[in-house]
């Protein structure tokens, strides 16, 4: 391949920040752009949650609650977007957090932004790595006969050891060279279209029977099962799997070291994937809820599928009602599980590469094992395995609990989301002249934009920390608010105590020849 003379406009604004390229400049638009959507993924957010979202509110709830949310999560990823032309680095949000928070407050900014970040992307790997099992356990149940017919559903200890085995064949994928990523993600990128494209338009069609559209726009009811009774905050629970779906956007900012062209390329993906999604995943949602069958019958456990995992049975009733098998319904769930695994290797490769930044600038023990890139393959293979490591830890308590994925979902989307709030709001706060806009600036309108982005990542963080059913038992507790306050406890004392003397925040490592950033 033919190399340019004239430096790449990213890795130039890269060097005025204070860094040298290390890591290899050799993404397109294209494959960014494939990275950040395989990492939002269609199927991966919405399939899991879907069930319980319907049972809180009914259908016209969960239906209206995507557009509502996509509206909002459009000012997010545009107050994003300004910000990521400015800076192209890997670090991303933590880089942006200590430089657009000024001298006095960027290394607290960027300390607690870090640390959100990556309790958000090791828990989502964890996600991933839960609802694809989920489905996997779907697909051995309708296989093997059905959960009628004498079908083997898998026992806690087994969905544990496919829980592990995901992690790792993502952690061992993740430690090959950059290219393997960007195809397998280019592949993900097309199953995801093509196969959502099937299951939207097929699902409708074999269905024998759809609902009408005045069940899907406008029927609200509320499950006894789930113990809420207050129709607003019914409503609040049943946008969860709409705010669940629509965040990781972000994927194509922590790969801008890597991009070519970042400064342009990084906003054009953010906000592409998140159009794509909001529109894709919309019809995703119309396609499931026009094929039910049967709404209570969706959540018994003498179903099909034992209750366990309700587009499932969707898909199975509407093959199954037709041709008297559920072989589509198999086939469209493997579909939809290859999403899972795709989703899954992407949001590893992000999780590395924000370990391997705040290694980079010291913020992680042991930080001169998490920062060194393997000599051949110039990825961070050591914090491909830290990440991996502290995902399967986080799923051992499935062997106990029932409550496992709604814990690991809060702490995913508000240590996620939580992280976006950070560079925000100091960008939304910081004195117009110290911003050096990059190719996307928003100009006047960035303080109304960020204002109304901040308010909403606060609302979002809040709702993933209430309780979900009623009354409020052990087995139906929402552990987040004390897992999420311990570790994060912890990552404050270990600041107040001792980080806040030497953690300056991301350390340049091109010397002395720049000014003010």
């Amino acid at each position: 391949m033919e190399k340019h003379p004239e430096i790449d406009s990213g890795e130039k604004r890269l060097n005025e920040l204070g860094y040298k390229q290390e890591l290899r400049r050799e993404m397109t638009l294209f494959k960014t752009l494939a990275i950040s959507f395989s990492t939002m993924s269609l199927f991966t957010g919405i399939t899991p949650l879907y069930g319980s979202s319907l049972q809180y509110a009914g259908p016209a709830s969960l239906v209206w609650g995507w557009v509502v949310v996509s509206f909002f999560t459009g000012f997010v990823g545009v107050a994003m977007s300004e910000i990521c032309s400015s800076f192209p680095t890997t670090g991303s949000l933590y880089f942006w957090a200590a430089h657009l928070a000024g001298a006095k407050w960027g290394p607290f900014a960027s300390w607690c932004c870090a640390w959100f970040e990556t309790i958000g992307l090791v828990a989502g790997i964890g996600t991933q790595a839960y609802a694809g099992t989920e489905v996997l356990q779907s697909i051995i149940l309708l296989c093997t006969g059905t959960n009628k017919g004498g079908g083997y559903f898998a026992p806690k200890w087994l969905f544990l050891c496919i829980y592990i085995g995901l992690t790792l064949i993502w952690a061992v994928l993740n430690t090959f060279a950059l290219e393997v990523i960007a195809i397998l993600d280019i592949i993900s990128m097309w199953w995801q279209m093509i196969g959502g494209a099937v299951i939207v338009i097929m699902l409708p069609l074999v269905a024998m029977t759809t609902k009408p559209a005045s069940f899907v726009f406008s029927h609200f009811e509320m499950a006894s099962s789930t113990g809420v009774t207050n129709h607003a905050y019914a409503v609040m629970l049943s946008f969860l799997v709409s705010q669940y779906s629509l965040y990781g956007y972000d994927a194509a900012a922590h790969l801008t070291e890597e991009t070519k062209g970042a400064d342009k390329n990084g906003p054009i993906a953010i906000l592409s994937s998140l159009g794509i999604i909001a529109v894709i995943g919309w019809a995703y949602i119309l396609a499931l809820t026009f094929s039910i069958q049967d709404l209570s019958y969706l959540y018994d456990p003498s179903n099909e599928t034992a209750g366990a995992f309700v587009p499932a049975q969707i898909l199975y009733d509407a093959f199954y009602g037709r041709y008297q098998n559920g072989t589509g319904a198999i086939i469209l769930l493997i579909v939809i599980w290859g999403s899972f695994f795709f989703a899954g290797l992407s949001i590893t490769t992000s999780a590395a590469r924000v370990v391997y930044a705040l290694s980079r600038d010291g913020g992680v023990p042991f930080s001169t094992i998490w920062r060194k890139v393997h000599p051949k393959h110039k990825v961070p293979s050591n914090a491909v395995w830290l990440c991996a490591s502290l995902c399967i830890l986080l799923g051992l308590p499935i062997l106990k609990l029932d409550v496992v994925f709604t814990a690991i979902t809060s702490i995913c989307t508000v240590g996620w989301v939580g992280g976006y709030a950070v560079p925000i709001f100091a960008r939304m706060v910081m004195a117009e002249e110290n911003f050096k806009p990059g190719p996307f600036y928003l100009g006047r309108a960035s303080r109304p934009v960020c204002l109304i982005a901040f308010t909403w990542i606060c609302y979002t963080c809040a709702v993933f920390l209430l309780p979900t059913y009623y009354p409020i038992k052990w087995d139906t507790f929402n552990y987040a608010p004390a897992a999420l306050g311990i570790v994060l406890g912890l990552i404050m004392l270990w600041w107040v105590v001792d980080a806040r003397r030497w953690f300056k925040g991301p350390v340049r490592n091109i010397d002395g020849q720049h000014g003010k950033v």
